[in-house]
């Protein structure tokens, strides 16, 4: 464990007055985990993030009251861990990622690595998660068709469409936070993939037949770690394209958004399937996070680079207004902006994490949100 101080700013958005705090300002790339992973710690207190500093990739911890930064790996060169899809374990202060083939825990206190489970030759995975009770990390395991795609999903989606065709043998495996085997509880051929645990429901997640949202034959699965058969969430109808999938706050419900026709959606569904409901959305983003359906930020996409926010009245939709104009370019997956809500446990008020290269590389930026009637309407900066 490194510590560096804090090296990050406070400012002013100029266009919205917003308050925003950029928490890394160096010379290499620095981002948050992705949006749908646990990325908090020590009573919501620290931020787990990642940069890549030395030539070499590694996770950074974040205090949010003071900004301080500290190393908790020590990566060389040499290693490419997959640290965007980290996931931190709710009940105790460590984190799991794949490094090399294997499953590991790191210890955020000490940065101490224990090796878990080794991944079967000849297959990858993605994201992994933690359970509710923190006693079991689940993750998708993905034949490596390497040999036959060309493919770099994470600059471009180079072998999207080809990966998906190819129908490759996929399982969602779970393993115990204090190792040992792993126990299959899914097994097909179809490219599985966004395995996510309920924060609250130690039993439940959720999973995606990836691919193209109009081609695959449904996209969101809910499943028992105990295994079992799945259960389609949100059935899709003729023209409809769904996905991004995230689970609300309270570990019962998934938010989701796409389009019917030329017109966006957002929406959440139970986990038990038991209830939902579909808005129709005006705007739309490439990803979308919220709390709940009341309030939602998504990230305007390449096009319309800026944080949106949207606020339910009734049965519709307000906004979208604009609460800072982050200018990130989206070009490679850890550009990606990627909102994510949450609560500061010390003064509760509401933050958005994202990541944006507005300075020339990626930097993690934690924006106030204040008052939502105070922010422009985008209407006024799409003209």
């Amino acid at each position: 464990m490194t510590p560096s101080g804090s090296e990050g700013r406070t400012f002013q958005d100029p266009l919205t007055g917003a308050t925003i705090r950029q928490v890394t300002d160096w010379r290499a790339h620095s981002y948050h985990l992705y949006f749908t992973q646990n990325d908090l710690w020590d009573g919501g207190r620290r931020m787990v993030i990642v940069s890549h500093r030395g030539n070499a990739e590694n996770l950074y911890s974040v205090e949010l009251s003071s900004g301080e930064l500290t190393r908790i790996t020590d990566f060389d060169s040499a290693a490419q861990p997959h640290l965007q899809r980290t996931f931190v374990n709710p009940r105790r202060d460590e984190a799991y990622f794949i490094n090399d083939g294997t499953l590991l825990a790191v210890d955020l206190h000490s940065g101490t690595l224990r090796p878990l489970w080794a991944l079967p030759a000849g297959y990858n995975t993605s994201i992994c998660s933690c359970t509710a009770d923190g006693k079991t990390v689940c993750l998708s395991l993905r034949e490596d068709l390497s040999d036959r795609i060309r493919m770099d999903l994470t600059h471009g989606y180079v072998g999207f469409v080809e990966y998906f065709e190819a129908r490759p043998h996929c399982q969602i495996v779970t393993v115990s936070v204090d190792g040992g085997d792993a126990r299959v509880i899914y097994d097909r051929r179809c490219w599985v993939g966004h395995v996510n645990t309920s924060p609250t429901l130690p039993d439940v997640l959720t999973f995606c037949h990836e691919g193209p949202w109009d081609r695959v034959d449904h996209r969101i699965w809910m499943l028992r770690t105990t295994g079992g058969e799945p259960t389609k969430l949100r059935p899709q109808g003729p023209g409809e394209r769904i996905g991004h999938e995230y689970w609300f706050a309270d570990g019962e419900r998934v938010g989701y958004h796409g389009t019917r026709g030329d017109v966006n959606r957002f929406g959440w569904t139970r986990w038990d399937g038991s209830g939902g409901r579909d808005y129709n959305f005006p705007y739309g983003s490439l990803h979308f996070h919220s709390l709940d359906e009341t309030f939602i930020v998504g990230d305007g996409g390449p096009q319309r680079p800026h944080l949106r926010l949207w606020r339910l009245c009734g049965d519709t939709y307000e906004g979208p207004r604009i609460l800072t104009r982050h200018r990130g370019t989206f070009h490679a997956q850890i550009l990606h902006v990627h909102p994510r809500m949450f609560r500061d446990p010390v003064d509760g008020r509401l933050r958005i994490v994202y990541t944006a290269d507005t300075r020339e590389y990626g930097n993690v930026y934690i924006a106030d949100v204040g008052e939502f009637e105070s922010l422009p309407a985008a209407e006024t900066l799409d003209k």
